[in-house]
């Protein structure tokens, strides 16, 4: 369980550093345990069904939930941009979607537990391995829009105690620009590395066994 309540961290959660801002450097291997964890909730399956879809009516390549295919969906969201220029209500469709298929392949790759009650903005994965949690829906809408969604709960939510360790982590990435800072691939990278910066230190201080449920996140 955490040594204190959660809170949310200061900066965008999932999202490498705009220019000036920055990242680097692994310290642990992510742990990936898709083989032990259960299905998705129905609601999230079906989002990340839509997810494919799409991508496949587009580009007639099939996505199959791993993080390689992230690129495809930077692709794809690239091109939702433009449509929601010229259609705002389209990101009520393509967001919900795109943050179920990034929210899950984050899940079977880091160990996380989906909780999909109520409306979208409600959403969170939680980490079952470290504390952490996001909604990755409220990401895609970020990646969509290319600015802070307020009430999506993109950023990152921490143990206070970690926080800093984390804002000094994220400090070293390298610089991205605005179009590459909210797209799917470098939020994944962006959680590679705070996942791994946060296996790296419970290890260093013998907490490394420990693992957190739904309820530590209440």
């Amino acid at each position: 369980m955490a040594s204190d309540p959660p809170q949310q961290n200061g900066s965008n959660g999932a999202g490498s550093h705009k220019p000036h801002d920055s990242q680097e450097g692994s310290e642990a291997e992510p742990e990936s345990e898709s083989e032990a964890l259960p299905a998705p909730p129905p609601q999230v399956a079906e989002l990340v069904a839509a997810c494919m879809r799409f991508v496949a009516s587009k580009y007639k390549v099939a996505l199959d939930g791993t993080p390689d295919t992230l690129s495809l969906v930077d692709q794809y969201i690239r091109e939702a941009r433009t449509a929601f220029e010229a259609r705002p209500e389209s990101i009520d469709l393509v967001a919900p979607a795109v943050g179920a298929y990034l929210g899950e392949v984050m899940r079977q790759e880091f160990a996380a537990e989906w909780f999909a009650e109520g409306s979208h903005e409600a959403w969170r994965l939680y980490f079952h391995n470290v504390f952490l949690s996001f909604n990755p829906v409220g990401i895609a809408r970020e990646a969509i829009t290319m600015k802070d969604e307020q009430g999506w709960n993109a950023h990152l939510t921490l143990d206070p105690a970690e926080r800093e360790i984390i804002d000094q982590r994220l400090a070293v990435m390298p610089d991205v620009d605005e179009d590459e800072y909210y797209l799917p691939t470098t939020r994944f990278d962006v959680i590679t590395a705070v996942v791994e910066t946060l296996r790296a230190r419970a290890e260093a201080s013998g907490t490394g066994d420990v693992t957190f449920t739904r309820e530590d996140y209440d």
